[in-house]
């Protein structure tokens, strides 16, 4: 068991001695083939050597190729692209010269104009090919000719290359000396312009505002239907040609034409707005200085102020506001929108002005009492339109006009109000030389004042004149015043008018002579009924406030009525008052002396009636049938006792006025007519009333405490 073993391991031994063996000659073998392959490529590598050393020169030949390859490149590339561009201003002038031709046979606008849109187009690619060939021009050509001088001096090619080179530097020089100047200055480019210049200004000459006449007639019906009317500003032109004079006005301001871009559009769109302006015909703008205004018939002047209020309005609202944002349209894009503003102002100041002098003239003219109303007019129609102008001509370019509307308005405060106060002194100062109306009428100063003041409080003129005096007074006090309110302000001003009023016409009572005892009582009655009746039941009325009305001149007129019948007509009832000693008298005495009554009655009825028709005047129908009455009432019931007193002792045929007949004259005697006396014979009459010689006399009498609790 034991050499078993041993002899299995003796011979795995012997294979593991034999395996050894095998690897020692393989190893063996490997190690010649070794060598030989070491022979081999120190072999190639002295082969690799003597390549290397003849192929050097040819490689650094090759980089030296690629080199100048690639500066002649740099040279050549951008000097081909100058001649592509060259070719390319070429082809884009041959388009501009089609483009000309077809606009001059275009005759439909609206093709006409697409098509000048494409001339546009063309110019702006012409302009950007010739300054294309101006920034590269220069540049191109010297590294064209530091290539040219390198191959010259270094040989880096054959001479007829150079040569080629040489002659295409000089070419390409001369091309640039001698074309650009007259691309930019002297060719085509240029006549584009001054043809996009006069097609700019053609363009804008067509584009009108509408008919602003219509606008003006439809503010004339408005304002007879009391509504106010909304004047909006209306869009000129269309897109196509708002879009082609934008893309013009940018195309010339590109080309250094920007003044000349600005002087047409503004002189033309000038001329747009006057010719618009003009069919309005507003001829009383050629005067404007206060002496030609002074010259002015008021009926003309008054018609012209209100054609400015309407045309002024009109001129803002309408016509400058389209003109405004049509500027912006075409200039909007040119320098950040800071030149349009500017255009737009230049075409507005000119127009402005001619408004601004009539108004201004108006204003600096004569301070004539009737002329406050077409101020008040004025200044109120500026304070409407003053957000509306304050929105047109908003920013830094409208400050100067803004002003000058600041400075009218002012001119027109301190005109309205001192034609105001100037009024009332007229009022006092019209005393001054003036007889009363010798028939005790209304003085013809009185009813235009009356008038004049009720005019005035109407809302239509309260408010603007309130407006006035508050802010006369706030420039008189300072800004930071306390001023009344607009009510307490006006109804101070009016009681001072109204209060000159009444001087005037106590000044003018006592001016009748002293034995027209009646008359100075008919002049007050008159007038102060008529200034009572006339404010009674007004705005002036109210303004003034019932208590003010009644207590200076309700109260004045009655008391004047009452001393009117109290000098004219209780005389006459005096006359026929019962006589005490009268029944002591003979019978033959007692008829007498009631015929000697009798007759002076009638004879002081003649009287009285000769002095009505001659000197006193009633002309107010109320009035005249109130004092008619109230002389009824006092006449004939002292009359009538009179005749039933007397009758017994009067004869049975004597003849005398029935108490008709007196009444009958008494009518005569107030409506102004001829009087005719008619005798009437009768015994039996009737007591008509009391006898009360002041009984008709005390309804015009009133005391100031009753008047003002009535």
């Amino acid at each position: 068991m034991a050499s078993t073993k041993e002899d299995s391991r003796l011979s795995d031994l012997q294979l593991a001695c034999t395996d050894l063996r095998t690897l020692l000659k393989a190893s063996a073998l490997m190690d010649q083939s070794l060598k030989k392959m070491d022979n081999k490529f120190d072999l190639i590598d002295e082969t690799l050597t003597s390549a290397s050393r003849r192929v050097g020169p040819l490689q650094s030949l090759s980089m030296a190729t690629k080199a100048l390859e690639t500066r002649i490149n740099r040279a050549v590339t951008p000097a081909l692209t100058l001649l592509d561009n060259f070719k390319r201003s070429e082809s884009i002038q041959n388009k501009l010269l089609d483009l000309s031709s077809k606009l001059s046979n275009q005759k439909n606008m609206k093709k006409r104009l697409k098509t000048l849109l494409k001339y546009v187009d063309c110019v702006d690619q012409l302009k950007a090919a010739i300054s294309s060939i101006c920034e590269e021009g220069e540049p191109v050509i010297q590294r064209l000719q530091e290539v040219v001088e390198f191959l010259s001096r270094t040989k880096a090619t054959d001479q007829y290359r150079t040569h080629r080179l040489r002659e295409t530097l000089i070419t390409l020089n001369a091309l640039y000396e001698t074309e650009v100047d007259a691309m930019r200055f002297e060719g085509l480019l240029d006549e584009a312009l001054l043809n996009l210049q006069d097609e700019y200004e053609s363009i804008l000459q067509q584009i009108k505002h509408r008919n602003i006449a219509d606008q003006s007639q439809a503010a004339d019906k408005d304002i007879e239907g009391d509504d106010q009317l909304v004047i909006m500003g209306s869009n000129l032109g269309t897109e196509l040609e708002v879009e082609l004079l934008r893309r013009i006005s940018q195309t010339l301001a590109a080309e250094d034409c920007l003044d000349i871009c600005i002087d047409i559009y503004v002189k033309v769109r000038y001329r747009r707005v006057a010719k618009a302006l003009m069919r309005l015909n507003p001829e009383y703008l050629r005067t404007h200085t206060p002496e030609e205004i002074d010259e002015m018939a008021w009926e003309n002047l008054e018609t012209a102020i209100t054609l400015w209020i309407q045309h002024f309005e009109l001129a803002v609202k309408a016509v400058l506001v389209s003109e405004k944002k049509f500027c912006e349209q075409v200039l909007g894009g040119i320098m950040d929108g800071l030149v349009w503003p500017e255009c737009f102002v230049k075409i507005a100041d000119k127009i402005m002005a001619v408004f601004f002098r009539f108004g201004e003239g108006v204003a600096r003219s004569s301070k004539e009492p009737q002329k406050l109303f077409k101020l008040l007019d004025m200044f109120e129609s500026l304070e409407k339109l003053k957000p509306a102008f304050s929105q047109v001509f908003d920013g830094e370019p409208g400050t100067d006009i803004c002003n000058r509307f600041r400075e009218l308005e002012k001119l027109l405060i301190h005109a309205s109000s001192k034609v105001f106060w100037e009024f009332g002194l007229q009022i006092e100062g019209n005393s001054d030389g003036v007889p009363p109306p010798q028939d005790g009428s209304v003085p013809k100063i009185v009813r235009y004042a009356v008038n004049y003041m009720k005019y005035l409080a109407t809302e239509a003129y309260s408010v603007p004149m309130a407006r006035v005096l508050r802010t006369e007074q706030i420039w008189k006090a300072g800004i930071l015043s306390r001023p009344e309110s607009d009510e307490n302000l006006l109804r101070d001003a009016v009681s001072n008018i109204m209060e000159a009023l009444q001087r005037n016409v106590e000044a003018k009572r006592s001016g009748y002579r002293v034995d027209k005892l009646a008359l100075p009582h008919v002049f007050a009655m008159n007038t102060y009924w008529y200034i009572y009746m006339r404010t009674k039941n007004t705005e002036l009325g109210q303004l003034l406030g019932d208590q003010y009305m009644k207590k200076n001149y309700k109260v004045i007129a009655e008391e004047s009525a009452y001393m009117y019948q109290k000098i004219v007509w209780v005389p006459l009832v005096r006359v026929l008052q019962k006589d005490e000693d009268l029944e002591l008298e003979s019978k033959e005495a007692m008829v007498g002396l009631i015929r000697a009554k009798m007759e002076a009655f009638i004879k002081g009825l003649d009287d009285v009636s000769k002095r009505h028709k001659e000197y006193y005047s009633i002309p107010d129908v109320d009035l005249r049938e109130q004092i008619r009455l109230a002389t009824v009432k006092l006449v004939i019931p002292a009359y009538t006792e009179f005749l039933n007193s007397s009758s017994v002792s009067l004869p049975g045929n004597s003849s005398y006025l029935s108490p008709e007949s007196v009444q009958e004259l008494l009518g005569q005697i107030f409506e102004g007519g001829e009087v005719k006396l008619k005798r009437r014979v009768s015994r039996d009459r009737t007591a008509g009333g009391s006898s009360a010689t002041d009984g008709g006399v005390k309804d015009f009498r009133r005391t100031r405490s009753n008047t003002s609790e009535a």
